[in-house]
């Protein structure tokens, strides 16, 4: 049986929540995070990296001259790689860096992840969380609140408009919907919130 404790807003202790040990409950595996993490970081890089080679650079089409007779080594292009000015050889060209992995291996690297959080006490559950205005003061209440500090991940089954403005101004918090957890983001943080409807949907997904 894990068990968790439900806070509110204020901070107060209203109720305790069963969690699924399927998934937030398991023996993380560490390759499994590792390979996802790995994923995740090469498939944001750009790949846009560039050089030309003799074919590419500009000019170079005549033979500088001729083959024989002048007593100096041949050469066939001013745009050679051993001229200055010439091309480049085996030099980067754009690329995709991402790369795939089984959708099992990626379901258990979340699994892993989640229960890395719950297990290291870095894992709180809210009831709800709204605010009638976006206000960022209201936002840095509900932190002090839950005693929470450093890089933060807030999880909702939904993003709520009010709460996300609210927290748009304040350092080290980011706000994910159930659908969007990712394994990069949870490991990246301190403390991870979920809400009680958000755990409801992850568990659906991953269970």
């Amino acid at each position: 049986m894990l068990k968790v404790a439900v806070y509110n807003q204020d901070g107060a202790n209203v109720n305790e929540i069963e969690l699924n040990e399927a998934v937030f409950g398991i023996e993380p595996n560490k390759q499994t995070m590792f390979d996802m993490v790995l994923l995740q970081r090469a498939s944001i890089r750009q790949g846009t990296h560039d050089t030309k080679g003799r074919s590419e650079v500009r000019g170079g089409g005549k033979k500088p001259w001729r083959q024989k007779g002048t007593g100096r080594a041949r050469q066939g292009s001013i745009r050679a790689p051993q001229w200055r000015g010439g091309g480049t050889v085996f030099g980067p060209t754009p690329r995709k860096y991402g790369f795939k992995l089984n959708k099992k291996v990626a379901r258990l690297a979340l699994k892993s992840a989640l229960s890395c959080k719950v297990r290291d006490e870095e894992f709180k559950v809210l009831d709800t969380i709204a605010f009638d205005a976006p206000k960022t003061k209201d936002m840095v209440k509900v932190l002090a609140n839950l005693n929470v500090e450093g890089k933060t991940l807030l999880v909702m089954d939904e993003i709520n408009e009010n709460v996300a403005l609210s927290a748009r101004n304040i350092p080290n918090i980011m706000i994910l919907d159930a659908a969007g957890i990712n394994v990069y983001d949870i490991l990246n943080s301190s403390n991870m919130i979920c809400t009680e409807a958000a755990i409801k949907k992850i568990e659906e997904g991953l269970a």
